[in-house]
Parts: C-alpha cells; sequence; structure tokens
C-alpha cells in the first residue's frame, strides 16, 4: 500500500490524520481551510471518499459525516480507506448559503482550474489531490430551498458499477439521475471514479430520518467491502427510473395530504390549495402511480409552482 500524498501531506498505512486540502484567502485577509480527515487501515483494500457541503446550507449532509468521523469504527478500519470531507464549501457554510460570494453554485464549477474563480480553485483540489486516490465515493446533499426530499440514493442506471453501490448502499430509493455539465460526479466519472449523490431532507433544518439513512448507507457500504463489522440490513430499494412533478393549479395556502415517500396512486388526493380570504379549495390530485421523492414545503404557493415530486418504477 502506498502513502497518500495531499496537498504535501503524507499519511501513511495504518494511520488516521487530520489534514488540510487547501488554505483559500477572503477579501478580509482571512484565510478559509477545508479539513479533510483520513482514515487508513494496514491492509489493502477499497478506498470511499465521503464528502458534504458542496452547499454551505445543505447541513444533514455535514452532521452525516460529522458523526461518521467520531464513529470508533473508522479509527478501526479491517481494510481500505476512508476519507471524509464534512465541509467543501467552507466559504459558504461560513455565509449559509448555497452559493460562493461571487455567486456561482460550486457543484457547476468542475473541473476546476488553479488559477481561477473561489470555486475553480475548490474543484481543481479536489480533482487534483481527491479523485486520484479514491476508488469511489458518495457525496451528501440536501433538497434545494423550500424543497424537502425523501432520502434517496442518485446514479446512473446505465453504468452497472453504479448501480451495483447504490444497492450496497441502499436507500429507500434509488433514482436513474444522468450527469450534469460542470459537476463533481461527472468530472470524477471522467476520471473511472464513480461518485454516488445521495440527498435527504431540506436546507438549514435537521432531518434526522434522512441523517440516520445515511449514516447507515455508509455503513452498509462498508460492510459489502469487509471494512467494518457493523451491519445493517438493507432497505427494501425501490428504483425509480423516471419522475414528474405536480404543480399547483391555484395560488393560496397549500396542505400536504400526503407523507413524504409514501406510494401514491393515480387519482390520489396529494394535498389541497385553500384561498387565504375564504373556503374555496382546489384539490391536488396525483397523474400517475408512484412515490414521493420530494415536496414543498413552503406553505405560500402561485400558480404554477412544484409542489410533489413523484418518482416512477
Amino acid at each position: 500500500m502506498e502513502d497518500f500524498i495531499i496537498n504535501s501531506q503524507t499519511i501513511k498505512q495504518g494511520e488516521t490524520k487530520q489534514i488540510v486540502l487547501n488554505s483559500y484567502e477572503l477579501h478580509t485577509k482571512t484565510k478559509i481551510e477545508i479539513p479533510v480527515f483520513v482514515f487508513r487501515s494496514n491492509k489493502p483494500g477499497p478506498t470511499i471518499l465521503f464528502s458534504a457541503g458542496m452547499h454551505g446550507e445543505e447541513t444533514n449532509g455535514i452532521e452525516i459525516i460529522r458523526k461518521l468521523i467520531t464513529h470508533e469504527n473508522l479509527n478501526h478500519l479491517k481494510c481500505g480507506s476512508v476519507i471524509a470531507i464534512p465541509v467543501i464549501n467552507s466559504v459558504s457554510f461560513l455565509f449559509g448559503s448555497r452559493d460562493l460570494p461571487d455567486g456561482r453554485d460550486l457543484n457547476r464549477c468542475f473541473p476546476g482550474n488553479k488559477n481561477g474563480s473561489f470555486g475553480s480553485r475548490i474543484a481543481y483540489d479536489l480533482m487534483k489531490h481527491i479523485i486520484p486516490l479514491i476508488d469511489f465515493g458518495v457525496d451528501f446533499h440536501t433538497g434545494g430551498a423550500k424543497i424537502n426530499n425523501s432520502p434517496q440514493i442518485r446514479c446512473v442506471f446505465e453504468f452497472p458499477e453504479n448501480l451495483s453501490l447504490a444497492k450496497k448502499f441502499s436507500a429507500p430509493l434509488i433514482i436513474d439521475s444522468k450527469y450534469r455539465e460542470g459537476t463533481f460526479r461527472k468530472e470524477a466519472a471522467k476520471k473511472g471514479k464513480p461518485i454516488l449523490v445521495y440527498e435527504g431532507g431540506e436546507s438549514i433544518r435537521f432531518d434526522y430520518t434522512a441523517i440516520n439513512e445515511g449514516i447507515n448507507g455508509c455503513f452498509r457500504l462498508l460492510k459489502s467491502f469487509d471494512m467494518t463489522d457493523i451491519d445493517i440490513p438493507n432497505n427494501a430499494s425501490v428504483k425509480i427510473t423516471s419522475d414528474t412533478w405536480v404543480r399547483a393549479n391555484a395560488s393560496g395556502l397549500f396542505h400536504m395530504s400526503v407523507m413524504n415517500g409514501a406510494y401514491v396512486s393515480k387519482g390520489d388526493l396529494l394535498g389541497v390549495i385553500c384561498n387565504p380570504f375564504g373556503n374555496i379549495e382546489h384539490k391536488i390530485i396525483s397523474h400517475h402511480d408512484g412515490y414521493i421523492v420530494g415536496i414543498n414545503n413552503h406553505p405560500v404557493v402561485n400558480q404554477g409552482e412544484a409542489l410533489i415530486h413523484i418518482g416512477l418504477e
């Protein structure tokens, strides 16, 4: 087993170290660092990346990685290595925002440029120092503004290795999700390093079901490669091959009638939109059989807004 070298910092087999991916300077001369935690066994095995905080307001993923790095089993891996990054986007986490100070989305800055924008330099460092060391990884996210995602793992079904890893992680929902330009997982895939995306909960709000599902998925993945003895039963995962959004048919106050993650049938009542000035109600009906993979939690909606995300088997 070769030594790991990350930005001139060496981690030998059998070592556990906290290092710094790189340091970046804000306009106030404040230094922003990205801490990286590396856990290495004495025995050969796969190297897995667990990362979170690509967007600064996605706190569920950050909590998942925090709990992982404090778990004693990561300090006693039976084989292989784990690289864990709790907060990739430290500057956006500092400000509690999704985007970087220049308005860019870090997850559209890949593969990056060492002389580029803030986001481009972070992306470049991940691609240069982390991706060459790993075999595969899981990047943790939450729903965007107002959207609460049911716990789900996203991968590309046409690539068998992606789907195999997703089944080992065994989230309640496994969703076929194509690559997008400029994203971490697309650029990693070009290097032959599959990255799965876990989504659970919503921004700036802890969802303990989503957090626990994320942690359990990580330990299932580790167990599947004999890296730990922790044995967590698999979920009866449902594979989602396509999806659709149910949109508001009127403006008003939206009340959900079904639970996130539930199975619904065509014709089921999903919720109602009430006129705030009277007793007028507009029913929201499902036009498909499927699973609710995400919901809009904002109670005030306008006609045409996306309300309920339904995944189809």
